[in-house]
């Protein structure tokens, strides 16, 4: 198990390095957000990139344990960062955005979709500074039923995680040694108190995964996934252009 981790955990250094090189960026930059992904990812870009690899901590109401648990990582694999607080950015364009008609069951998507976004911008604009690509943190579990922002999380250059399924990261993060508070605590966005990935998604990972690698589930189960995966398909490709 040791080896074959191991030898995932250099392939996908090397591709990183790969990648950035072949599209002649100098080194990468990402969001820190306390979560098992996006640790998982920063290990990894530290290991391709040892002098040119930045994590950005982008707090937009978020709670403070998110924050402590970016900084420890950091802190622990020596990766250099910048804290950019989004609080007064996101309610300054929430206030310019609000206004009466809409349908108030559409609200706190509309609105907490504006945080990704905001931070993803952000990281656009230390990689444009920089000459860094942008890495995403998306896993496969998250990538095949849509649960990430368009243009947002999902709007990064790599996303060296999007091959493998939520227990495969937590596998990968225990052998690079992430902090285990970061690797148990329940998968969570950060978009409001007390949200959880899980909650939102209305099933678990363990079976969001069993499905995604073997194909088997519950009937209900599986038409719950084969659904979002349907309607998410957008989400995973480019802008569609008429065949004329």
């Amino acid at each position: 198990m040791k080896s074959s981790i191991d030898e995932l955990a250099q392939k996908l250094t090397s591709w990183l390095r790969e990648m950035v090189l072949a599209a002649g960026g100098k080194g990468v930059v990402l969001g820190m957000s306390g979560g098992v992904d996006s640790s998982v990812a920063a290990v990894l870009c530290k290991r391709a990139f040892a002098e040119t690899t930045l994590g950005v901590i982008m707090p937009c109401h978020s709670g403070e344990i998110d924050k402590e648990h970016a900084e420890l990582v950091a802190a622990k694999f020596h990766i250099p960062v910048k804290i950019v607080v989004l609080d007064d950015v996101f309610d300054i364009l929430l206030e310019t955005l609000r206004g009466d008609g809409y349908d108030v069951a559409t609200k706190r998507l509309a609105e907490n979709n504006i945080k990704p976004r905001l931070r993803m911008g952000t990281l656009y604009y230390f990689a444009n500074r920089l000459g860094y690509l942008v890495v995403g943190a998306s896993n496969k579990s998250e990538l095949s039923v849509g649960y990430f922002t368009k243009h947002g999380d999902g709007g990064s250059d790599l996303m060296p995680l999007g091959n493998l399924v939520k227990s495969q990261v937590r596998d990968l993060a225990n052998y690079l040694d992430i902090p285990v508070e970061i690797i148990d605590k329940p998968p969570s966005a950060g978009l409001w108190e007390g949200q959880t990935d899980e909650g939102e998604l209305g099933l678990s990972y363990s079976e969001l995964d069993r499905y995604l690698i073997t194909g088997e589930a519950e009937g209900k189960i599986k038409k719950k996934i084969d659904s979002m995966m349907s309607k998410s398909r957008h989400k995973c490709y480019p802008a569609l252009i008429p065949p004329l």
